[in-house]
């Protein structure tokens, strides 16, 4: 997921995929401790994806602020 696909969606869009990457995330750290999956790099991606999605977030509240 890109940045500039995060910057067309609405707060509450957004707020609905930081939900799910939370999720998923979850997912994939119980199943990587009950070692039923060996993709760590899932893990790597969906955390980096969350600071995306949190990092747009700020972005869109800031410029509300400063308008």
């Amino acid at each position: 997921m890109k940045a500039t696909e995060l910057r067309t969606k609405s707060v509450g869009e957004l707020k609905d995929e930081l939900k799910a990457l939370l999720r998923a995330q979850f997912s994939l750290r119980m199943q990587f401790s009950t070692q039923q999956t060996n993709k760590t790099h899932e893990l790597r991606r969906v955390r980096r994806d969350i600071a995306r999605v949190q990092t747009v977030m700020q972005q869109v509240k800031a410029n509300q602020v400063g308008n």
